[in-house]
């Protein structure tokens, strides 16, 4: 199966209006006035749009505290993403969530979750809900190298293929459990290996790579719809920043950040369609006017909303 043009042409404007949006995030975040932490999804960007370009809003997808890419691939507007990292009421989540708890049900997006793996299981959840009815949807769950030695991550990989459940688990191994390298914590060269002890299929892929994850997204997403049950795949991320906005990075090598800047996802693909014969430097254009004044719309909304009443802080919280 390959990639056709136009698909390769949607998947660099997906990929640079994430960009930009982590772009602006991060220099608003140093005025000081954006409430908690934020991680970025700076060079990660190929996956979520890989993954969700086979998704549709019926389908779900779980995420982690780097979620604001993934909510973009999966179509969730700007606006009350924005307002939400702002912590008010016309965010996402009324301004309960911040940055690390973004989630839109009415996009599938069924939630970041600042906790390592813990949208692993709920996303399980969701393919079971979706087996159980019977109506097609397939559930997708993103997590980094550091979720993959998580107890939940072997529990849920295992109920999924004894089931046969349509969930497509995705480790955006970055080479980092924060600070802590790969080299160090994992048992295994590759985290798709481990597909193998629960009978399901694994791949690795260069998330540098548009097609490469384009491609094997397209084989994993059609499995679990056709019922075949789940499967692993191992994005390879090289990190182009810190793990969050205001790491200094003092674990890392300066020769390791210089060789992450060369695997840009946007940089290799915009070498690919020019290569091709597309305008390429027209796209990037059309699309930073349109999503630079987007996101001033977005940001001037967002810090003139308002803030949550104290006397509602009960609203929203439901009870089993």
């Amino acid at each position: 199966m390959s990639v056709e043009r136009d698909d390769l042409v949607a998947g660099l404007r997906s990929m640079l209006r994430i960009r930009l949006f982590e772009d602006r995030v991060r220099r608003e975040f140093g005025k000081g006035d954006m409430p908690g932490f934020v991680h970025t999804y700076v060079g990660a960007e190929a996956v979520a749009v890989g993954v969700c370009a086979h998704l549709d809003d019926a389908d779900l997808i779980t995420s982690t505290h780097r979620g604001h890419g993934h909510c973009l691939a999966k179509g969730v507007e700007v606006a009350p993403t924005i307002a939400e990292l702002y912590g008010r009421e016309t965010g996402l989540c009324h301004g309960r969530g911040g940055s690390m708890h973004v989630a839109d049900f009415s996009r599938g997006m069924l939630g970041a979750n600042a906790i390592v793996g813990g949208g692993i299981a709920l996303a399980v959840g969701g393919a079971l809900a979706a087996q159980t009815l019977g109506d097609g949807r397939v559930a997708v769950t993103f997590f980094g190298d550091g979720a993959a030695n998580e107890g939940v991550f072997h529990e849920s990989l295992n109920l999924a293929a004894i089931w046969r459940l349509p969930v497509v688990f995705v480790c955006e191994n970055n080479g980092w459990a924060e600070s802590t390298p790969v080299s160090y914590s994992l048992s295994v060269p590759d985290v798709a290996t481990r597909a193998a002890s629960y009978g399901i299929p694994g791949a690795t892929v260069d998330a540098s790579d548009y097609g490469a994850v384009h491609e094997a997204a397209g084989v994993a997403v059609a499995r679990a719809r056709e019922g075949a049950g789940p499967t692993l795949l191992e994005a390879r991320i090289a990190r182009l920043g810190g793990h969050y906005v205001g790491d200094p990075e003092g674990y890392r090598s300066r020769d390791d950040r210089r060789a992450a800047r060369s695997s840009d996802p946007i940089v290799k693909l915009r070498a690919v369609l020019e290569a091709d014969g597309v305008d390429v430097a027209s796209i990037v254009t059309e699309v930073e006017t349109a999503v630079v004044a987007e996101l001033d719309d977005a940001f001037a909304a967002a810090r003139a909303a308002p803030l949550p009443d104290p006397a509602e802080v009960e609203r929203y919280v439901l009870s089993g």
